[in-house]
């Protein structure tokens, strides 16, 4: 039986989320991805509404990393909650981390 078999498909083997087109991890075991960099989940996640005229933008604020993992975990408004099973701890300390200090892109749009 397969990793991806035994956990219900969580491990997602044919769906890798790092972008690199590999299924596996730094420890090589199959079919269980390598945690996401925060701007690959900024852009996939985070970016579908801010910076596209649906949320407000977050980047070049110096909005608080405390502030943020709140949001994120919690929602806020019309923001859904993400679950650590969508956006892990490690990777969320981590994007939270880079949305507090990243520049404002220029070419993002927000309410």
């Amino acid at each position: 039986m397969s990793l991806a078999a035994a956990s219900g498909g969580l491990a997602q083997a044919a769906t890798p989320q790092n972008g690199t087109g590999q299924g596996t991890t730094t420890q090589g075991i199959p079919g269980v991805a390598p945690p996401r960099g925060p701007q690959f989940i900024y852009d996939r996640t985070c970016g579908y509404c801010h910076g596209h005229n649906v949320g407000p933008i977050i980047l070049g604020r110096n909005l608080p990393p405390e502030l943020i993992e709140s949001f994120v975990r919690h929602g806020n408004g019309a923001m859904p909650a993400f679950k650590p099973t969508e956006i892990t701890d490690a990777e969320l300390a981590a994007l939270a981390r880079w949305i507090s200090t990243a520049d404002q892109d220029e070419t993002e749009h927000g309410q």
